[in-house]
């Protein structure tokens, strides 16, 4: 499959918003070009594109200005770990409503998981407990313990998310949004 196939199904995911220097700087310390992770385990580029096309693994995170797909140091991981055919089952089977877990699915196959350092049903599921309980919660030394966690869990994220999120991302909303209430 071809690079450009990738290009405009992300776009159609995403939206067409420019990607700044400081986006690049940030996209390029915090995850890795497709090709040269294909490359280095040994999986060809032109398969795993249309692994992505066909909704076996996720579409890229990002791409940068230049054009290179960028996708997470552990994309393979999962699919390494239950194989590609397996991949969807595993996953899906994660959340105790399956209607549930086939949104989730969905959301993963999106690429847009880029508010996790690891992109897991344990982490995504993890985060959406984190998110709900600082909401809830009103205790200052419970709530500090809750946003520190998110915290250990999310990378920071671009002005490019923002605009493709379409405002606050949960880092502004969830983490300093909250510890500036709570200095």
């Amino acid at each position: 499959m071809s690079q450009e196939a990738v290009r405009r199904r992300y776009l159609e995911i995403n939206g067409t918003h420019p990607m700044t220097a400081a986006d690049d700087a940030y996209v390029t310390r915090q995850f890795r070009v497709l090709s040269e992770l294909c490359e280095q385990t040994g999986r060809d580029l032109h398969e795993v594109r249309g692994w992505m096309l066909d909704g076996r693994l996720p579409m890229p995170s990002y791409l940068r200005s230049d054009g290179a797909e960028m996708v997470p140091a552990d994309l393979f991981e999962p699919a390494d770990k239950v194989g590609l055919d397996n991949l969807r089952e595993w996953f899906v089977a994660h959340w105790p409503d399956p209607a549930t877990g086939r949104e989730e699915w969905q959301a993963y196959l999106s690429g847009q998981y880029v508010c996790l350092h690891s992109v897991t049903p344990a982490t995504i599921q993890r985060k959406g407990e984190l998110v709900h309980a600082i909401e809830r919660t009103t205790d200052p030394a419970d709530l500090k313990r809750l946003v520190d966690e998110l915290d250990a869990l999310e990378p920071d994220f671009t002005g490019y998310d923002r605009l493709r999120f379409g405002g606050p991302v949960s880092r502004d909303t969830h983490i300093t949004a909250v510890r500036k209430r709570l200095a």
